[in-house]
């Protein structure tokens, strides 16, 4: 699995050895039987979403992209996919950052309503992502709204618990999260200069009620923590930049542990930590807490 660890400036921890490590499988200790530090090229696939909503706001985001790419090293090797009811592949995987940069000032958004098929989508592009050596992730722009029913949701989490795939989401529309707060106060909104470019935007937005967004973040912070990957809710243009860049940073700088896997055909919940000096797990929270650790959360073992 994946690793990456990060201390209490949000920098990336280097230098780190086996010895630092401790893998718990149900709350039991595994003797790690593979580590080596990472700074491969990855494989990058960013969705990105299309419909109206994110429309009004695709400047902010699409402009702090390119910090995403900047971030990357030369021979990482980046996708473009966009979806609003499947997915459409933009440009396929390339190091030719130039090339990506034009995809990205190309993209055609939705005009009108539509279903929001985010999980399907997902479940897609996992299968455009071959197996191979390395790093692969998946960098969702999303609003996170999905209009399919829970079922696709729980198909999504058995595959992914299946993959070794690390999943960033980055949650677009922080304005229309907070417009539509406002209105279920009852408040006027104090001004956002895109909010009347056009009938259907409005109608776009309005669409996604508060309780969509809350349920929608709830699903991208899943889809982090299931994989071992981060979810970010930027609020503003300038947000989006260091969010951006932290995923590229994540993306070049990973530990690779291995345990070998139980043969049950069940889901083993995983749990990784960091020793300190006398031996003993790190506090991975609270104001003592020198690390912060991600990892996917367990993995689906093969059965007996």
């Amino acid at each position: 699995m994946d690793v990456s660890v990060l201390d209490k400036h949000g920098d990336f921890v280097s230098g780190l050895t086996l010895k630092d490590f401790q893998v718990m499988d149900n709350g039991a200790p595994q003797p790690i039987i593979h580590f080596r530090p990472v700074e491969a090229p990855a494989q990058v696939l960013v969705l990105i979403e299309t419909s109206p909503a994110v429309y009004l706001i695709h400047n902010q985001h699409l402009v702090a992209a390119y910090a995403l790419l900047d971030g990357l090293a030369a021979d990482d090797e980046v996708a473009v996919v966009t979806y609003d009811q499947s997915p459409r592949a933009v440009m396929g995987f390339t190091a030719d950052k130039s090339a990506l940069l034009s995809a990205l000032g190309s993209m055609q958004y939705t005009i009108g309503m539509g279903d929001l098929n985010l999980y399907d989508s997902i479940s897609t592009v996992l299968d455009w992502i071959a197996p191979a050596p390395g790093k692969r992730a998946l960098v969702l722009l999303t609003t996170g709204l999905d209009s399919s029913p829970p079922s696709r949701w729980d198909a999504l989490v058995r595959k992914l618990r299946g993959s070794d795939v690390v999943i960033f989401s980055v949650g677009l529309g922080g304005a229309l999260r907070g417009e539509q707060e406002r209105k279920s106060k009852g408040k006027k909104n104090p001004g956002n200069p895109g909010a009347d470019e056009s009938g259907e935007a409005k109608a776009a937005a309005a669409a996604a009620s508060a309780s969509g967004f809350e349920r929608a973040d709830g699903a991208l912070r899943s889809l982090a923590t299931i994989t071992g990957g981060r979810a970010y809710f930027p609020e503003r243009e300038a947000d989006f930049v260091p969010a951006y860049r932290e995923v590229a940073t994540s993306l070049r700088h990973q530990y690779v542990l291995g345990i070998a896997p139980a043969h049950d055909g069940q889901f083993h919940p995983l749990s990784v930590g960091v020793l300190d000096q006398k031996g003993q797990a790190a506090p991975a929270s609270g104001k003592k807490a020198e690390y912060r650790v991600f990892a996917r959360e367990g993995y689906l073992a093969p059965g007996p």
